[in-house]
């Protein structure tokens, strides 16, 4: 896995932040806050308990742009994608990151760690270097390698960390050591969108296509892999289940499992690991945004494992 770290700069400050997609800021305790993007998909009062601030990415519906999460639902997003409506994502301009810095500055914070997705799936994290250079107090930029809760659980140590009065150094490590052990899994019904989006090559697409399978793909250091190759639906997401509780292990594990359109799925999944996984922590259970959703379709079914 790929870490990519800003150039050093340092760590102190008391902070405050607040909670959400939205980025707006309320004043806590913290001297170090932790940024992150929409694509993290944390709960929303798991972001409150922390003062975590999300910067949303935006998506395109044709010629109409949304904030994710603020302004375009799930369930908006999968019909625009079954209708075959082009459906596009953006990552946030330099400018609001800047924005962002200098309200988490304002609010009380004397350096920033800012956690994002992987850089090969958007310019996200490349955005947010360029505002830190400019901004009013050092600021950690990370490329994270990470995706959805992926992500989320390495900005929720990073958290942690500061809420324990650490270092913004010691953040980063704390997200980074999560980052390492973490694993995502997912299934999806077709690979035809992640093929639109570039997110994964024409072959293995039509080759999937040809071969009538349904694919289960890994995050591996930062792109999206093909894992297995299985036959039919039932068989892809029995086969997922095995794989996630293989790699839980008996230690302490917290587990997510995203969805898009398939809440029904994914409950019985939650249900089986809760039965099947000893070390459970905390299971999240979550429908993906639209960044996410737009690049594997419908029928997305994933799960995140990260060791404590």
């Amino acid at each position: 896995m790929t870490q990519r770290v800003s150039p050093e700069q340092d760590e102190r400050g008391p902070d405050c932040r607040p909670a959400g997609q939205t980025g707006n800021l309320q004043l806590m305790s913290r001297h170090v806050a932790i940024v992150t993007d929409s694509t993290a998909y944390l709960p929303q009062r798991t972001m409150d308990r922390h003062g975590i601030t999300s910067v949303p990415l935006t998506v395109v519906l044709g010629s109409q742009a949304f904030e994710e999460g603020t302004e375009i639902s799930a369930r908006s997003l999968a019909q625009a994608l079954q209708k075959r409506k082009p459906v596009t994502t953006s990552r946030p301009s330099p400018e609001v990151f800047a924005e962002t810095y200098r309200k988490v500055a304002e609010a009380g914070a004397e350096a920033i760690v800012s956690l994002h997705l992987s850089a090969e799936f958007s310019g996200t994290y490349d955005a947010a270097l360029l505002a830190a250079k400019d901004a009013p107090v050092p600021v950690r930029v990370v490329d994270t390698g990470m995706v959805a809760m992926a992500l989320g659980f390495c900005a929720l140590s990073a958290a942690e960390a500061a809420d324990a009065g650490y270092s913004a150094e010691e953040a980063v490590a704390a997200a980074e050591k999560r980052a390492a052990g973490t694993s995502a899994y997912f299934y999806v019904d077709t690979l035809d969108y992640l093929r639109r989006g570039g997110r994964i090559g024409a072959a293995q697409a039509l080759l999937g296509s040809a071969l009538a399978v349904k694919p289960l793909l890994k995050l591996d250091d930062g792109r999206i892999d093909m894992l297995e190759k299985v036959r039919t639906a039932s068989k892809a997401i029995a086969r997922l289940e095995e794989i996630v509780v293989e790699r839980a292990g008996t230690g302490r594990v917290d587990i997510a499992v995203h969805h898009l359109s398939a809440p029904d799925r994914a409950s019985t999944l939650a249900d089986r690991l809760r039965e099947r996984v000893p070390g459970l922590a905390e299971l999240h259970v979550s429908e993906v945004g639209a960044v996410i959703g737009a690049h594997t379709g419908p029928g997305l079914l994933g799960a995140v494992v990260s060791p404590r």
